[in-house]
């Protein structure tokens, strides 16, 4: 299946070459999957199908304008083709009425890529029969998704890269009977039963805990244990104008400061995007490919920030091949100290919080962010989870939070996948640790 949809995507790729003027480039870039979607909910199949779904976006580029447009995908070049040709017959009359754009980037270079991963997934038919028997007594509602994901570019000027990858994920809740929650997610490109069984083990261990009467917290600085999916969710965050390079230079990051050493960060973060686990492509919009490595956040000091070509252009920045927005794509923060055997007793008595959600920045310049706790979230006294807690708001600083307030990090990491299905199923995620912070800001 694969072979074919990447032959049909040679022959568009071909057909547009042969027809541009000499006065014009292109870029072509697909999205496509064939997904399995399974949905649950009080532990039964509410909705399950097959989707095959793709699309082309054709940019044309000519005399410093450009324009671009999106249209279907089918793998079938008698299907494809008339709507690729078509598309570049709309765009021709479309892109002399706009303005020329000073910044606007133009293919160059034959840079050529071609990465196939290969998954053990479960076959269709198994998947209910895999997921349901493990939680038939328990309030369970989820989304099981699964299969093929493409990413393909190529251009005018020679540039070609494809991505394919297997893969899956499971965005799951528990339910206690008094609406409390405990949320899960599990992913990779190999099922393994024995890794979802401890996954729901686990999440039965936090649901028993959720029963117990809610603790009410007053509003102050607590010690406080962020697990790994709050890490990452705190993490996210820098791709909202935090790493951007267009952002530093525009005022609007929150590294502006760490940046001019008006503040710091702990010495013991680090924070990279790192290619090398092969979730997601390399590539960005412009067929550019980014460092399998690159460094971020290096023991507390800026070290890198994402760069796009049109960023580089503007602010004759080099370029490390990040996408248009200049976010988080594969990102990692490094391991720490603080084995997981050890996480009660070092927090001692303070926050325990397994999520966090409704994160925005409330000072970007200044680094502070705003966010509630969600899910199995707990009060540790001694060591020792005491209750529950009811929802939390906080407003703390990236440079108090990961500055000298933190303490510790892990000594493992989890991978949390981006699990989003809007429009097409995402790829990649983060690798992060849990974080122990002392005086996390509570204000509500």
């Amino acid at each position: 299946m694969i072979d074919r949809l990447e032959a049909s995507f040679d022959k568009v790729l071909a057909a547009l070459t042969q027809k541009l003027h000499t006065d014009e480039q292109f870029t072509l870039r697909l999205r496509g999957e064939v997904s399995q979607f399974t949905r649950f909910n009080h532990a039964k199949v509410r909705q399950t199908g097959i989707v095959r779904d793709g699309s082309l976006q054709l940019k044309l580029i000519c005399q410093q304008r450009s324009s671009s447009v999106e249209f279907p995908f089918t793998g079938d070049s008698e299907l494809d083709l008339p709507q690729a040709l078509a598309a570049l017959t709309a765009l021709r009359a479309e892109v002399p009425q706009l303005p020329v754009d000073p910044y606007l980037v133009i293919p160059t270079g034959n840079a050529a890529s071609h990465e196939v991963h290969a998954g053990a997934l479960l076959p269709d038919a198994q998947v209910v029969g895999s997921l349901l028997p493990v939680v038939n007594n328990l309030d369970f509602t989820g989304l099981y998704a699964a299969g093929t994901v493409l990413r393909g570019y190529a251009d005018s000027s020679g540039q070609k890269h494809w991505f394919a990858t297997e893969s899956y994920t499971l965005d799951y809740s528990l339910f206690t009977s008094t609406g409390q929650a405990v949320k899960g997610t599990l992913a990779g490109s190999h099922w393994d039963d024995a890794a979802y069984q401890a996954k729901i083990a686990e999440s039965k261990t936090q649901l028993a805990r959720l029963e117990q009467p809610l603790k009410t917290i007053e509003r102050g600085k607590y010690r406080t244990y962020l697990a790994p999916a709050a890490t990452a969710d705190l993490l996210g965050m820098l791709s909202w104008g935090g790493i951007s390079e267009a952002a530093l230079q525009q005022g609007r990051s929150c590294f502006g400061a760490l940046q001019r050493k008006e503040q710091h960060l702990s010495p013991q973060l680090t924070i990279s995007e790192n290619f090398q686990r092969g979730l997601v492509p390399r590539f960005n919009e412009l067929g550019e490919i980014a460092p399998a490595h690159l460094t971020l956040i290096d023991r507390g000091r800026l070290a890198n920030t994402l760069v796009n070509a049109r960023t580089a252009k503007e602010y004759q920045k080099p370029a490390n091949g990040a996408n248009r927005g200049e976010s988080l794509r594969s990102a990692e923060i490094a391991t720490g100290e603080l084995t997981p055997d050890r996480i009660l007793a070092t927090l001692d008595t303070g926050l325990y919080l397994s999520n966090l959600h409704y994160l925005n920045w409330s000072d970007r310049p200044t680094g502070r962010i705003t966010g509630m706790t969600r899910y199995a979230c707990f009060w540790v006294e001694g060591g020792e989870i005491v209750a529950p807690i009811a929802n939390l708001r906080f407003d703390e600083s990236l440079y108090r939070c990961w500055g000298d307030n933190l303490l510790s990090l892990t000594t493992n990491v989890e991978f949390i996948p981006d699990v989003d299905t809007y429009s097409n199923r995402q790829l990649g995620g983060s690798w992060v640790p849990g974080l122990l912070i002392k005086d996390f800001t509570y204000t509500l």
